[in-house]
């Protein structure tokens, strides 16, 4: 391991973001470089700088309207030829202004709050025309109701703007995917979030998909979409650092004992992972539900075998 690679990846463990294995070499080589323990020491003074910033956060709404618009600008944008997409070699101006990871972490965020303003913008453009997709240029007030077509991969969803509408297509339709995600984010009504949320749950392979599983499992107030989305999530456990991330913290944290009871099955065949491990060992010692409590002892003493 080198002090480029150190560098480059400082940001990604003080934001948990680090395989375990990857966490140790980065700390073992900080504790015997200079250079790089300062340049730890300034990532991390800048860390907590701005965690103590106040941050507005988009409405649910916001977010699932802007992936609407973005995501069709994005299909029917004409791609450039490759060199005029850089008026200049941002890749070697950043090797030669040698920049601190405290400064790149600006730079990132910068570049999110740019993009939140583009999809603003995109949201808000006028219609473009007849040739525009429907359902993506309306402001969709609400999701109805969603059905699957029993037996096959056809869904109908029916959304309203200013007047009741539907559309019925494949999973495979990106207009229909579109759709469920926006239900399973942003609609008020908690029975076609589930429908959303199980449907989608056919299709985690896809990166998109899986972001609104685990946004779900996070903040959705309904215990039955949660439990969807573990069920989506579970095939990634294993390989996924994000969705390990994310099913611990519903262990950890999440109200709901059915919930928290899935997430420790699922953390069962990851349970060497460090992070899992002092999980187990906080809630085998101190949770208050006693099938937590005694799942939790029953998997670390699993987990001593396998050491």
């Amino acid at each position: 391991m080198n002090c480029e690679w150190v560098k480059a990846n400082i940001v990604l463990y003080l934001y948990q973001e680090l395989a375990d294995d990857a966490r140790h070499e980065l700390e073992q080589h900080v504790e015997r470089c200079p250079g790089c323990a300062a340049e730890m020491r300034d990532a991390r003074e800048f860390q907590e700088k701005m965690s103590g910033l106040p941050v507005s956060e988009p409405s649910p709404n916001l977010l699932a309207a802007s992936r609407l618009r973005l995501n069709e600008g994005l299909e029917t944008a004409e791609q450039g030829a490759w060199w005029s997409r850089w008026v200049f070699d941002l890749g070697g101006w950043m090797r030669q202004a040698k920049l601190a990871p405290a400064l790149v972490t600006a730079v990132f965020m910068v570049g999110f709050a740019g993009g939140i303003l583009a999809t603003w913008q995109v949201t808000h453009r006028p219609n473009a025309g007849p040739g525009d997709n429907s359902a993506a240029q309306a402001s969709i007030a609400g999701i109805n109701d969603i059905t699957q077509v029993p037996g096959t991969n056809q869904v109908q969803i029916k959304y309203d703007t200013l007047q009741p509408q539907s559309v019925q297509g494949s999973l495979d339709d990106p207009q229909i995917q579109q759709l469920l995600l926006y239900a399973a984010r942003a609609n008020a009504n908690s029975g076609v979030r589930i429908n959303a949320t199980n449907i989608l749950a056919q299709n985690s392979q896809d990166n998109q998909v899986r972001e609104a599983l685990m946004f779900s499992l996070r903040y959705d107030k309904n215990p039955g979409v949660r439990l969807k989305a573990l069920d989506g999530l579970s095939p990634y456990v294993k390989d996924d650092i994000r969705v390990r991330n994310a099913v611990l913290e519903a262990l950890m944290n999440d109200a709901n004992q059915g919930v928290r009871s899935e997430a420790i099955h699922l953390l069962q065949p990851v349970r060497a992972d460090s992070s899992v491990r002092q999980a187990l060992m906080t809630l085998a010692a101190q949770d208050k539900n006693d099938y937590i409590r005694s799942e939790a002892k029953r998997i670390l003493a699993s987990t001593a075998q396998i050491d």
